[in-house]
């Protein structure tokens, strides 16, 4: 191979001498690989946080039951989520383009996420992995095949993305990550619609939901989950409202998770949400409606139970055995480009065993407090003082709406002061 000095290298920068062909020719493989790489961005986060359940001299074994909030962060400072992003989206102007994503996720917010990398207490998680083309349909027809973020919800799991530090009890309902293949076509610029069928409804690269635990009915080996959604965005005509949005979205199959004495035909989630603009430029409002139900004996719902739950009784089987349903309205106010406040306020009812399907999912493996009826009221103030930093208050107030006492303490209020901070590069 021929080398060339760096005294040679700059007198042909300024065009006194030049390269030989030969050797431009060596360089075109290292070109090649310096613009692949190029077009990939490499994005991410870490997020931190302090929580201090307030007001509890019994310890917190039982904090509320809504997603990421477990025992084990009450009460002192967490490493919730390092976040690493490779992607490369498809460039638009080509006809037939193509572009992928990698979305890894390390720490606790990871453990238990997705069971099919390492083991089940794992704290790394592969959030996302798929590859994505455009084809010259109509206006474009994308399509994702791999491991790809549910399709339906208010809320993400990256926290930055979300108005609030802790989630809603929709956000911690809804499935979160589907292996399969997703189309999605925009119609207009306003209407977007996307339809897909995955492996099983649950989080678990390849899982399948013939693989049942032993005593378990088995399902089909053709046995789907479906998927269906469609997007409408204000247009620009509709003054102040433009750009608000209007969401509706199903997802239905079997979740390997949760596995019942009963009827096992599976789950499925309904979710309807709008993101709304208002007069006052610095104010917007949103709203949120999940419900999922779970067909099968309401007794027997469990988490990758072992050994599994004894038979289903006599009729038993058939219609929703157990279901959830969580109302969330937000509002987020702009006083400065910096500071921001934002509430959330939310109702969640659930019947017979969701409590304890919801309280495993919820926490990890971990108890959590659950209610058959629960009320709780969000507030955060964030003010963004260094670059690239998300800083913010929160203050949140979990209420038992049904008279029991499921927190800590035997209470029925479960009060939450935290700080986050998260880094995004």
């Amino acid at each position: 191979m021929m080398k060339i000095n760096k005294w040679t290298l700059g007198l042909a920068a300024v065009g006194l001498v030049t390269i030989p062909t030969v050797m431009q020719a060596e360089e075109k493989p290292l070109s090649a690989l310096q613009t692949l790489v190029s077009s990939t961005t490499i994005s991410g986060y870490v997020d931190t946080s302090a929580d201090w359940t307030i007001g509890n001299s019994h310890g917190n074994a039982t904090p509320a039951g809504y997603a990421f909030n477990t025992p084990s962060k009450q009460d002192g400072f967490n490493l919730n989520a390092v976040n690493v992003m490779l992607q490369k989206l498809p460039d638009e102007k080509e006809n037939w383009a193509a572009g992928y994503t990698i979305d890894m996720v390390y720490g606790p917010n990871a453990v238990g996420y997705n069971t099919s990398v390492g083991s089940a207490g794992s704290d790394f998680a592969l959030k996302q992995a798929y590859v994505e083309l455009v084809a010259p349909v109509g206006n474009g027809l994308h399509a994702k095949m791999g491991t790809f973020d549910s399709i339906i919800g208010y809320e993400a799991y990256h926290s930055y993305k979300n108005p609030n530090y802790t989630r809603s009890y929709g956000y911690s309902i809804e499935p979160t990550e589907l292996t399969g293949l997703l189309l999605q076509y925009a119609v207009v610029k306003e209407v977007v619609l996307s339809a897909g069928v995955a492996d099983t409804a649950n989080a678990g690269i390849n899982n399948r939901s013939f693989l049942a635990p032993a005593g378990q009915p088995i399902k089909s080996e053709s046995d789907k989950s479906y998927m269906g959604a469609i997007t409408l965005t204000a247009p620009d005509s509709m003054g102040f409202l433009a750009g608000s949005q209007l969401y509706g979205g199903i997802v239905n199959g079997f979740n390997t998770s949760a596995f019942g004495t009963g009827d096992r035909s599976g789950q499925t989630w309904y979710y309807a949400g709008a993101f709304i603009k208002t007069p006052i430029k610095e104010l917007t409002v949103g709203v949120a409606y999940d419900y999922t139900s779970i067909n099968g004996s309401a007794s027997g719902w469990t988490v990758n139970s072992t050994p599994p739950p004894p038979p289903a009784p006599a009729g038993a089987a058939g219609g929703p055995k157990a279901w959830l349903d969580a109302v969330s309205v937000y509002a987020s106010y702009a006083a400065t480009e910096k500071l921001k406040f934002h509430v959330r306020g939310e109702y969640a009812w659930m019947k017979d065993g969701m409590a304890n399907y919801l309280n495993k999912v919820a926490g990890s493996g971990q108890s959590v407090g659950l209610a058959d009826k629960i009320f709780a009221v969000t507030g955060t103030i964030e003010y963004d003082l260094w670059a690239n930093v998300i800083s913010r208050v929160e203050f949140r107030w979990d209420h038992a709406a049904d008279g029991t006492s499921p927190y800590s303490g035997s209470a029925r209020n479960s009060c939450l002061l935290a700080a986050n901070v998260i880094y995004k590069f």
